[in-house]
């Protein structure tokens, strides 16, 4: 299918509106598309087209109301004939770890009546190789609508942080790989509208692959960092200590270690290629269990530390994933919690950022209040301002267990603390 005599994508369709689909929308539509989010939450269609975010992310208001008040922008639980549409929706892991595709399959499907010829249909959720010009293309089709001759369809992975959404899906460089050449193109030509990287083309299976090998590279570097604590720990060596002298040789750079891997990324992706190609991607598979397994490694090392005292409560700071945001999807903090409580551990737990979570949000001061043990879990920026020796008046032991090795150690310590790290 050529694109000579083809018009410009004006409106959009924007299948899921949550932590891609809604800032990717907001930012296309103050760029002068007309777009149409479709969402199957009322609640959260009603919170859009007041100009209300139903989700946390820095900046994501301002733009969201601006994309609003400027009419090209509006929410709504089904999809409506537009020009392209692209489809942001969740693709978590089974309970064998393969990827579930059923979002992706009913966001398909839900466009089939309003296809027509020269649309373009946009995958931006993570998927497995081959399901772009495979699934995608084959439900497509049902359409009458033949791909690659009818139809473009092509992959764009997001490949955005929380936290920095609305900036990184301006600066970063985006990948587009089509089902053919013409696909990618027309594709490319949105995201350069708003993108101020580079826009690479490619195949989709290309595509499907670079978002899958980033974020499973950037788990074994973890893998192997959490690894590193571990054997540091067999030897009673400083973990910390030893990173930062082994990163001095020109040629190491080894990564923080950590209470675990969480984010709806990194925790996931890797598994998508350790099931569709189990024969060749042990490496992942095995970083995958190291840093699975990290949660309850913490939560036993937290555990030895108040062994000897009786009904021991211990205070947890930061349950998001990571620190300063208020993600907590697939967080390790929740592993860690549920060791520490069918340990028979008192459980408090604090945090700043994340609004709804399993376990009760408390204050600082009830937290710590007749607490043994402070275990910081995530970095927000807000645990740097609590004056130590305040903290430890109202506990009951002094003990700071610092997975992150964030708090200022000789501070903690002067204010009477033990201090431990991973």
């Amino acid at each position: 299918m050529s694109l000579t005599g083809e018009p410009t994508v004006e409106t959009l369709c924007i299948l899921g509106l949550g932590y891609v689909g809604l800032p990717t929308a907001a930012v296309l539509a103050v760029n002068g598309f007309r777009v149409t989010g479709v969402d199957p939450r009322g609640e959260v269609v009603e919170s859009v087209n007041a100009g209300e975010v139903p989700i946390a992310e820095v900046g994501l208001k301002t733009v969201l109301h601006a994309a609003v008040r400027s009419g090209n922008l509006h929410a709504q639980s089904d999809p409506k004939p537009a020009d392209a549409f692209i489809i942001a929706v969740p693709t978590p892991l089974r309970e064998d770890r393969s990827a579930d595709l059923s979002h992706v399959e009913q966001a398909a499907r839900s466009v089939l009546p309003h296809l027509r010829p020269g649309n373009l249909v946009v995958l931006e959720s993570t998927v497995p190789p081959g399901t772009t010009d495979g699934l995608l293309t084959d439900i497509l089709a049902e359409s009458g609508l033949a791909p690659k001759k009818d139809l473009f369809v092509a992959h764009c992975p997001e490949r955005v942080l929380p936290g920095r959404i609305l900036a990184e899906l301006v600066q970063n460089d985006r990948i587009v790989g089509g089902i053919d050449p013409d696909s990618a193109e027309r594709a490319a030509a949105i995201y350069r509208r708003i993108v101020e990287g580079q826009v690479f083309l490619t195949s989709a299976v290309v595509a499907e692959l670079v978002k899958l090998l980033e974020n499973a590279s950037r788990d074994v570097q973890i893998a192997f960092a959490n690894e590193a604590a571990r054997l540091s720990r067999r030897w009673d060596a400083d973990p910390w200590e030893v990173i930062a002298l082994a990163n001095h040789h020109p040629r190491v750079d080894i990564l923080r270690p950590g209470p675990g891997v969480g984010g709806h990324c990194i925790p996931v992706d890797p598994w998508f290629l350790v099931t569709s190609a189990p024969d060749l991607a042990r490496l992942m598979k095995t970083a995958r269990e190291v840093n699975d397994s990290q949660p309850v490694w913490v939560a036993e090392r937290a555990l030895a530390e108040v062994a000897n005292l009786p009904h021991p409560k211990i205070s947890v700071w930061g349950v998001a994933y990571k620190g300063n945001v208020g993600d907590a999807r697939e967080t390790p903090a929740l592993q860690v919690l549920d060791t520490l409580k069918s340990n028979g551990c008192r459980i408090s737990v604090v945090d700043f950022h994340v609004e709804r979570f399993p376990y009760p949000l408390e204050d600082i001061e009830s937290s710590v209040t007749d607490a043994d043990c402070i275990l910081l879990l995530a970095d927000h920026r807000e645990f740097a301002f609590f004056e130590p020796e305040t903290v430890g008046e109202r506990m009951r032991s002094r003990l700071l267990f610092d997975t992150c090795n964030f708090l200022p150690r000789a501070r903690w310590e002067k204010a009477g603390f033990r201090v431990v790290s991973l």
